[in-house]
């Protein structure tokens, strides 16, 4: 179910235990006239028990919360409500947290000191089914996979060209002669290897790394 109102604002949820910081959240997000906060948690179980009868356009997530982490708990909400479009809103600046948030299904991950400007962005980017990551994670993570030596099989590289060239998974398989979940198999283990959750950016950090 669906808390959007008549007036087509994105509803946000906030879940965060720092009441003074929600204030400001709420306020900088109610006056963007594009988005609207409809809930407010601050812990995870209250959120868990108001997901079962609603669901927000966007939900912003702290990592650190009295009965829980956050990161945890998004692997735990993805896996009931797919389609949910949560955005981590952190003070963490750190690469291993904000990997282990986008493989467990987060679209965005923004840090507490981001400008209300950014924070609206990352709203609407979310909102859309775009991924977003803050500007100073992103510099993080783009210095993190530039940095780190990927080593693929001859098997994954002739996969990865055949990615790079168009071919879907099933024209793949015909292409090699192995089996289609097969295909999958190898996508799946060089996205985990790239730390990427989307084959055109593997792609692209593949064609920077001269692997292909």
């Amino acid at each position: 179910m669906n808390m959007k109102n008549n007036s087509q604002l994105i509803q946000v949820w906030i879940v965060d235990d720092h009441k003074i910081l929600v204030d400001g959240l709420s306020r900088i997000i109610n006056d963007s006239g594009s988005a609207n906060v409809s809930a407010v948690y601050y812990n995870l179980d209250s959120c868990r028990k108001g997901l079962i009868a609603f669901r927000p356009d966007v939900l912003l997530l702290d990592v650190e919360l009295p009965d829980g982490n956050g990161v945890d708990f998004c692997a735990e909400i993805i896996a009931l409500y797919p389609d949910l479009k949560i955005m981590m809103l952190t003070s963490f600046y750190d690469v291993s947290i904000a990997k282990r948030s986008l493989l467990n299904g987060t679209r965005g991950y923004i840090l507490k000191n981001a400008m209300p400007e950014e924070l609206i962005e990352g709203i609407q980017e979310v909102n859309n089914g775009e991924p977003f990551l803050c500007e100073d994670i992103e510099v993080l993570l783009q210095k993190y996979k530039k940095e780190k030596i990927i080593r693929l099989t001859s098997r994954e590289k002739d996969v990865l060209q055949l990615i790079a060239d168009g071919l879907s998974n099933i024209e793949i398989a015909g292409r090699l002669g192995i089996g289609l979940f097969t295909v999958k198999d190898y996508r799946k283990n060089m996205m985990l290897k790239f730390d990427v959750n989307n084959s055109m950016t593997m792609v692209k950090f593949a064609m920077e790394q001269k692997l292909i």
